[in-house]
């Protein structure tokens, strides 16, 4: 028998058709019925599909599920997953008694006749993994990048079965979900930008980790979560919104990130076209920066997203090693909207640096072309000067000469601006020195975190904490 995450599309539709206990159906919206036909073709299906059908039409969606203003979305498939399931429980008490049901949706926009849009929509399953059980549920987005219509759809029929496929077969391991999930479906076919896991199977999966995994693994290069640990799709969650974005390890956040971060919104909502309300700060944290050592430990990255959530940040995880490709993806998402990047005066010195941009035909007028070419601004914090200790910020920035008058157009060109309100007392604090003072139990790195983040590394142990005992401090007393 072949490695059940190697199973063709076929074998995985027919393995499901021919498991007596598995019994649902498809509501398939925008990209016709390429899931169930699937399950059709491989044979077997009339004890696995209860019924397939397709609210293309708009009025039929709304009356089946309620009038929407958006239906390619998120809220239109929990709405979905959640009628079909509920009613195949109502419609068959009985034969819920015997099988596990299943509810697989999806609303979908499919590349146009004149290819003038992205495909794209949203897929899942609500499922139950034991007989009688509360049902699991997984979502995920989707963006097709095959260049026709039909490969699309072809595309979105492999997904589909390999989704269920997984919910019902794969669920014991992350990596094995993941890998047969994509089966077939390389990164320039499909990607899944977004993807969420709920229910009794998943209670000890943290989404945080599923969303590192997409951007580790290459499925798509950007992804991020609420406060709350909440996976969220980056286009849904930034729709309509003035993007302010700060990059960093935060390991830990301290007291000039939080100043950085303050005193940068400050400056930002005064811009014009900048309304606070709709506002939105992410923190991003990029593979490199939770890399060490060559390898990613997924317990300093869950650290680090809980000091951020506890903070109440939106955290965004990429894999844009340099500032302009963050800015080229967040500019499509933002649409013509002011946006503005908060960074350390030694970070714009290293954008300035031509080495990095060696692999760009235009080199670095090209970067700055895609990084500074839409409507963002980037707000620049100030440091200490690491021999002197003077203050070094943008005025006295060392860059080489000829690359001065570059410098000087993007500030007159309203692209590049100093952070005028700062905390100079908070400069001298650096985030290594504060993880190494955690570390050997030094008690002097509270002073250099927010109150609210001490607490919480004491609380949760996070970066290698841990509270001496009161025996050990007895001894200490003695000594």
């Amino acid at each position: 028998m072949k490695n059940e995450v190697r199973l063709t599309t076929e074998e995985k539709a027919l393995k499901i058709n021919l498991t007596n206990d598995i019994y649902g159906c498809f509501a398939e919206i925008g990209a016709g019925q390429e899931v169930a036909a699937n399950f059709f073709k491989a044979g077997g299906s009339s004890g696995t599909i209860a019924y397939s059908h397709s609210a293309y039409d708009m009025k039929v969606s709304d009356a089946m599920y309620g009038e929407a203003g958006r239906y390619v979305c998120e809220d239109r498939l929990v709405t979905m997953l959640h009628t079909e399931f509920e009613t195949m429980k109502f419609r068959l008490p009985e034969k819920n008694k015997q099988a596990r049901f299943f509810a697989f949706c999806n609303t979908v926009e499919s590349l146009n006749y004149h290819k003038t849009n992205q495909g794209q929509g949203w897929v899942g399953v609500r499922f139950q993994s034991k007989l009688g059980g509360a049902p699991d549920e997984v979502i995920l987005h989707v963006k097709m990048h095959d260049n026709g219509h039909k490969t699309q759809q072809e595309a979105l029929g492999i997904l589909g079965v390999n989704l269920i496929h997984a919910c019902y077969f794969l669920t014991a391991s992350i990596d094995s979900f993941f890998t047969g999930l994509v089966h077939r479906l390389p990164r320039d076919r499909v990607e899944i930008d977004m993807i969420r896991a709920s229910g009794p199977s998943f209670s000890k999966i943290d989404n945080r980790i599923i969303a590192l995994q997409l951007v580790k693994r290459g499925l798509t290069d950007a992804t991020m979560f609420d406060p709350d640990g909440n996976v969220l799709q980056p286009s849904t969650a930034l729709y309509k919104k003035n993007i302010l974005l700060m990059r960093g390890r935060f390991r830990p956040v301290t007291k000039v990130h939080i100043d950085m971060v303050e005193r940068g919104l400050e400056q930002f909502v005064k811009e014009k076209g900048v309304e606070k309300s709709k506002v939105n700060v992410v923190f991003e944290l990029t593979l490199k920066d939770l890399t060490a050592d060559g390898k990613i430990s997924v317990k300093d990255f869950v650290d680090r997203a809980e000091l951020l959530g506890s903070l109440g940040y939106t955290v965004m995880i990429s894999n844009y090693l340099k500032y302009y490709k963050m800015v080229d993806y967040l500019a499509t998402i933002a649409r013509g909207r002011r946006m503005g990047v908060i960074l350390g005066v030694y970070n714009l010195q290293t954008i300035f640096d031509e080495r990095y941009y060696d692999n760009l035909p235009g080199g670095l007028l090209e970067a700055f072309g895609r990084g500074f070419g839409h409507n963002v601004k980037m707000l620049v914090y100030p440091a200490n000067e690491v021999e002197t200790g003077e203050l070094y910020n943008l005025d006295n920035m060392n860059i080489p000469s000829h690359l001065k008058p570059l410098k000087m157009y993007l500030e007159a060109n309203d692209k590049l601006e100093a952070i005028k309100e700062f905390d100079s007392r908070l400069l001298h604090i650096l985030s290594d020195d504060v993880l190494s003072k955690i570390k050997v139990g030094a008690k002097s790195w509270q002073e250099d975190v927010p109150e609210s983040v001490a607490r919480a590394i004491k609380e949760m142990s996070l970066f290698g904490y841990r509270e001496k005992s009161k025996k050990s401090s007895k001894e200490e007393s003695l000594c």
